[in-house]
């Protein structure tokens, strides 16, 4: 929690803004359930991973630089609802703007990223808690997907599965719950077959284990196994953990 009081900011990411724009407003809800109405940052783009992870820093550079001069100019933490945006914004900004003019404020807006799921544990339970009654409901178990910059960057772990235990979900831990989906940014572009094969070896686990629902804190991991999921026709649904949690 931001000990200044200050509103978050929600950086809804340009793959939330693009795929599930409905998620900018769960977001929200979730976050002002717990405290202050976040404001979510107007004009801001990509955080530059995909170029970054491709090895174009200075294309990268071009493209975070819209959202970083956005984000130094307003106070608060900033809310990610994305492990792997939130990697690069708190973890790479600082190298990726290193001996520029915006070196000091890379530093400066990367140590006030946070993850989404991080930022709601790590603040008081919503007033309606224990019920779930607000998200959208979830009938039988699910199982939480381990996104690796999330996991292996963040130590995003535990947070989303306490979250989803306080909103009456029952969660039930999957063997293979911290291997790679297969998504990887460029990872899947570069290398489709082997992406798609990872995401299979995933999918067909659950679909063993008699796994319905799948919750995850990344939707390029959760879009990236939906797509098989559908075009195998397997009865899995992929929900982000703000559409399971409880908000207003």
């Amino acid at each position: 929690m931001d000990p200044s009081g200050l509103a978050p900011l929600l950086f809804p990411t340009c793959l939330v803004e693009s795929l599930r724009p409905e998620l900018v407003e769960r977001c929200v809800h979730v976050l002002q359930a717990r405290g202050p109405v976040p404001s979510v940052v107007p004009g801001v783009t990509c955080c530059g991973q995909p170029a970054w992870n491709a090895g174009f820093a200075e294309a990268a550079r071009r493209v975070a630089r819209a959202t970083l001069r956005r984000l130094r100019t307003r106070r608060g933490v900033v809310v990610v609802p994305s492990g792997s945006c939130a990697t690069m914004m708190r973890h790479h900004w600082p190298e990726l703007f290193a001996g520029t003019r915006d070196e000091a404020a890379a530093r400066e807006v990367a140590g006030r990223v946070v993850e989404l799921s991080s930022h709601l544990d790590a603040l008081p339970a919503p007033r309606a808690a224990g019920r779930g009654e607000h998200g959208r409901p979830v009938a039988t178990p699910v199982t939480v997907h381990d996104s690796c910059h999330g996991l292996r960057e963040l130590g995003v772990k535990e947070q989303p599965r306490r979250l989803l235990r306080e909103a009456g979900v029952v969660v039930e831990e999957s063997p293979g719950a911290e291997r790679c989906c297969g998504f990887g940014g460029t990872f899947a572009v570069k290398l489709p077959a082997i992406s798609v094969a990872m995401a299979d070896e995933r999918l067909d686990e659950w679909v063993g284990a008699g796994v319905r629902t799948v919750v995850g804190c990344d939707l390029s991991c959760l879009v990236h196994l939906e797509a098989r999921a559908r075009r195998r026709s397997l009865p899995i649904e992929l929900r982000h953990v703000v559409e399971v949690v409880g908000g207003p």
